[in-house]
């Protein structure tokens, strides 16, 4: 997988250049024409029409305007509004803090009865400790979010596990063993973490996978992604939180999530490994 925007980004802003070309040549219009009319350079017709540039919603309205089809403006806002969407830079989610991006997502997963979750960096939030949540939620903050609420989002997220014991939803999680072994917080929490993971896995709605260090590896370590049903699928990148919508790309997410559930181990296995991991904090 690549840790760039998806082609699913891509496709839709695509979409939407085409359907502004589409809109110039029903009004008869060159793409010099157009910018004349519109008051901008003529690389900028070239841009949005590649789909290099997103249009701002000025350059729709003056786009429609020129070619008196602003009948069509409601819809290409609303178009362009869900392109940007799919990608999201952290800076922008958080800048109102921690848990407006906590509780931005909480009617997804609500509709959500399967998800599907791989994690190469830190345990899934859905089974986190409230010190476990805290401790990472308060390394981001200090690194990029300038607004100090994380005992909200600590109870932001603590308020979404409930859905772990509703009956409503079913949770696959796999784990890479380093994420175990991780020190994102002192020992301590990270035992309550690792005991709480333990307990997490005897639930019948709950099916957890370890990925051993050193396993035979048909498939490597990718970035860590949520699967929603087929509906959707979450990546966390290095920038930013992208949203995947495209159903061959979820496939292509679905396959990965098969390939690395063969190489995981479950059940006895997988305490053990988790018990090997309390064992080294002492």
């Amino acid at each position: 997988m690549s840790s760039t925007p998806s082609s699913s980004v891509i496709e839709a802003r695509k979409a939407l250049a085409n359907r502004l070309v589409g809109i110039r040549k029903d009004a008869g219009l060159t793409g010099d024409e157009l910018s004349a009319r519109c008051g901008w350079h003529p690389a900028k017709t070239s841009r949005i029409q590649s789909g290099k540039s997103a249009p701002s919603e000025d350059d729709l309205r003056a786009w429609c305007a020129a070619c008196g089809a602003d009948a069509q403006l409601t819809d290409l806002i609303a178009m362009a509004r869900a392109v940007e969407s799919m990608y999201t830079q952290w800076r922008r989610m958080e800048r109102t803090g921690l848990r407006a991006a906590q509780e931005s997502v909480n009617a997804l997963y609500e509709r959500t009865s399967l998800f599907r979750v791989y994690a190469s960096r830190v345990i899934p939030g859905m089974v986190q400790t409230p010190e476990y949540t805290a401790a990472v939620l308060r390394t981001i903050q200090r690194e990029r979010v300038p607004v100090d609420d994380v005992e909200e989002a600590v109870q932001a997220r603590l308020d979404r596990q409930r859905m772990l014991f509703s009956g409503r939803h079913r949770f696959g999680l796999l784990i890479e063993e380093y994420v175990l072994r991780a020190a994102v917080c002192d020992a301590e929490t990270m035992a309550d973490q690792l005991n709480n993971l333990i307990a997490a896995a005897t639930s019948p709605f709950v099916s957890l996978g370890i990925i051993p260090t050193g396993c035979d590896r048909p498939q490597l370590p990718v970035e860590d992604f949520y699967m929603f049903d087929e509906a959707e699928v979450a990546v966390e990148l290095t920038s930013g939180y992208l949203r995947i919508t495209q159903p061959h790309e979820i496939a292509d997410y679905s396959r990965t999530f098969t390939a690395l559930a063969r190489m995981a181990v479950h059940g006895t296995r997988a305490r053990q490994i988790i018990t090997s991991a309390l064992t080294t904090l002492g």
